[in-house]
């Protein structure tokens, strides 16, 4: 079994600032996000809530998508975020229970 990837979509706050990037390890990238362990956007904007993600099976389909994603205007990606999280939650603790 291939490790899955993951797009995902960070917010400062709701209709914040947005970040999306791509990972194979969504609960590892979140804790260094969160922790401010990277120097660079996330931690220079507080860009700490995880907002949206999507699963891929391989690594081309999900860079493929973040490149899609990152050239969106941002009303599409606002919708997209509120379609499926309407309160803008921070889903990470909704990743903690489906990896256990």
């Amino acid at each position: 079994m291939t490790m899955p990837y993951f797009v995902y979509i960070l917010a400062s706050k709701r209709n914040g600032t947005l970040y999306i990037g791509v990972t194979n390890d969504l609960a590892r990238r979140l804790s260094e996000h969160k922790a401010k362990l990277i120097p660079g956007f996330t931690r220079q904007y507080d860009v700490t809530l995880l907002v949206y993600f999507e699963t891929f099976e391989s690594v081309l389909e999900a860079r493929a998508r973040e490149h899609t994603l990152k050239h969106w205007r941002r009303a599409w990606k606002l919708k997209l975020i509120e379609d499926i999280n309407p309160d803008w939650r921070d889903l990470t603790d909704e990743l903690n229970t489906l990896a256990t």
